[in-house]
């Protein structure tokens, strides 16, 4: 059996083909009869439908992946994995490099690649840390998203409320109830 594995760190990510959809794609295309898909970050050990795969992949199967970082981003756990997979007779098919082997060739190339891989993932979380830490000295830094609606939009939707009802407002100026309860109680108790 061909089992395709594909996986993102979130759900919207798009970017360098790593959608779902690009990867799904290619790996129909390369002959996958069933694929198994989770959205974790490759750091996390838990990846429930990857693990779903190793227990049902067996001996003479093959197991195709879009690109080597699909397995994870540490060089140890992901090394391991595809050693593990090989000695249990599977083939390890990764589209942009091809059939994996134990040989010392292949297993230092792979190890190379994944050390940049990890290495990538370590300067995004870096840089994104530096960031972080640069936007926090800012006086009106915030942390979350931003907010879908100005301060003016709030409070005229919540003079609103004393002569229409909840779901009234929210069909009129779109914002919802959850929020102009929130904002009720925000300044209700002065906060």
């Amino acid at each position: 059996m061909i089992f395709g594995y594909a996986r993102v760190s979130t759900r919207g990510q798009a970017k360098d083909g790593n959608s779902l959809e690009v990867q799904e794609k290619l790996l129909r295309e390369s002959g996958a009869e069933e694929i198994f898909i989770d959205s974790f970050t490759g750091t996390k050990l838990e990846r429930p439908e990857f693990d779903k795969l190793l227990n049902q992949i067996q001996s003479g199967d093959t197991l195709i992946v879009t690109k080597l970082d699909r397995f994870a981003r540490s060089v140890s756990q992901a090394s391991d994995l595809i050693t593990q997979l090989i000695d249990k007779g599977i083939t390890v098919n990764v589209l942009n490099l091809g059939i994996l082997s134990n040989s010392s060739v292949s297993t230092l190339m792979r190890n190379v690649l994944l050390s940049f891989a990890q290495f990538e993932r370590d300067m995004i979380v870096e840089r994104t840390s530096e960031g972080k830490a640069i936007a926090k000295q800012k006086p009106d830094f915030r942390e979350g998203r931003p907010p879908l609606y100005k301060k003016k939009q709030i409070e005229h939707a919540l003079e609103m409320l004393t002569d229409h009802s909840y779901k009234q407002v929210e069909e009129l100026t779109g914002i919802s109830k959850s929020t102009l309860i929130r904002a009720k109680r925000k300044r209700d108790n002065n906060i």
